[in-house]
């Protein structure tokens, strides 16, 4: 077994000093190994990115409340004495007499895309003058807060790079009305950023809406004040209302796309994974091709083939390795923290995010690298092991 062990060693070690000399051949298994880590990470930074903002959105001390049998704010409906009978329910956290809950509509707007000019479906949403307390994650970082009552408006700091017009003091222009932009807020990157926000009234107004709303948004006391809050709410025979913590509801908008793209992402690396593992499989008989002299002698003196196999796989392995990390870096490089935006299918409406080239998708590319050398130097390994010792030796 020892001997064995350090046979390997000796002839591994030797396969590995001598890859400066194939320098050419070996560039080929490892640009094409590290193309395929940029597509595959890349690809899947979009979805982590999309999913970060929508599953980073919200606070398990918030309660989203909309029309049972909803599945997105936008085919829900609330009207204004239901808003009245949900702000008494129990386990609102309150300020003085003023129950923490905010009646919101929401609508969608079109506007052009900075970087392409092509029109998207931008989400304005309209709250009430509790929105902020609501929101206590939510920060006005240029300009002010809107004045109700008027046609000012706040965009979120995605929605400002992503959308034209959308900075401050600009107007912007939705059918026959005109909005103001006075302020610029934050959310912790939450797909609130992606939004436009406006007074709910004046926004009802706008759209002949009457008194009705699309959800409630509550603050709760506690987490754990959820189950008494819902309890009460889908009880009351006064409401035919579903109720659900605004992460919980946040999480489920960006499953379908985060699947998608997923999807997509495996499919593309899959495909030109094969490109590269034919591509390391001719760098490794080339290899081969070129020892084989070098490796009948060592035959000759004693080393057992599978030393040899093993010699080969781990050269493959290394040249695996290298465009494994030069492709992790460059997706890194080249696309974490990328601005962008990407239609909800739940809602369509636009979402701005930045990719997110996580340590889980790097090292999910280094093991896929790895993988493909694996399978591209196993036959090339074999053949390594197999040759005729007499008649390699007679080319020396």
């Amino acid at each position: 077994m020892f001997n064995w062990l350090s046979q390997t060693i000796a002839v591994t070690a030797l396969n590995l000093r001598t890859i400066p000399q194939r320098l050419a051949s070996s560039g080929v298994a490892i640009v094409g190994i590290a193309g395929v880590v940029v597509v595959l990470v890349s690809v899947l930074s979009i979805a982590a990115g999309f999913t970060a903002a929508m599953q980073g959105s919200g606070s398990p001390t918030r309660a989203l409340i909309m029309r049972s049998g909803a599945d997105s704010e936008m085919t829900s409906g609330l009207g204004g004495t239901e808003v009245d009978v949900i702000k008494q329910a129990p386990g609102i956290r309150r300020d003085g007499p003023t129950a923490l809950a905010d009646a919101e509509l929401y609508v969608i707007i079109d506007l052009p895309k900075r970087s392409t000019n092509t029109p998207a479906n931008v989400p304005m949403r309209g709250i009430g003058p509790a929105a902020l307390q609501v929101r206590d994650d939510t920060s006005i970082v240029e300009g002010r807060m809107l004045e109700f009552g008027t046609n000012e408006v706040v965009v979120g700091r995605g929605a400002s790079g992503q959308f034209a017009g959308l900075t401050l003091g600009n107007e912007i222009r939705s059918g026959q009305n005109t909005w103001r932009v006075v302020g610029v807020f934050e959310a912790d990157g939450g797909v609130a950023e992606s939004e436009i926000w406006c007074d709910a009234r004046v926004l009802q107004g706008a759209y002949r809406r009457g008194n009705t709303f699309q959800t409630v948004l509550a603050r709760l006391d506690s987490s754990d004040s959820f189950d008494t809050f819902r309890d009460w709410l889908t009880a009351n025979p006064q409401l035919n209302v579903q109720v659900r913590r605004e992460t919980e509801y946040y999480a489920q908008q960006s499953q379908a796309l985060s699947r998608l793209i997923r999807g997509l992402g495996f499919a593309i690396a899959a495909l030109m994974g094969i490109g590269a593992v034919f591509g390391a499989v001719l760098t490794m008989y080339t290899a081969v091709s070129t020892r084989s002299r070098e490796i009948a002698t060592l035959r000759a003196l004693g080393f057992n083939a599978t030393s040899v196999v093993v010699s080969v796989l781990a050269e493959s392995l290394a040249l695996a390795a290298i465009g494994g990390v030069l492709g992790g870096l460059a997706a890194y490089l080249g696309f974490n923290g990328y601005q962008t935006s990407t239609m909800n299918f739940q809602t369509f409406s636009q979402v701005a995010f930045a990719f997110r080239v996580t340590p889980g998708l790097l090292t999910m590319g280094l093991v896929y690298a790895l993988g493909m050398g694996l399978v591209g130097g196993l036959l090339p390994a074999v053949r390594a092991a197999r040759l005729p010792i007499p008649a390699a030796l007679r080319e020396l």
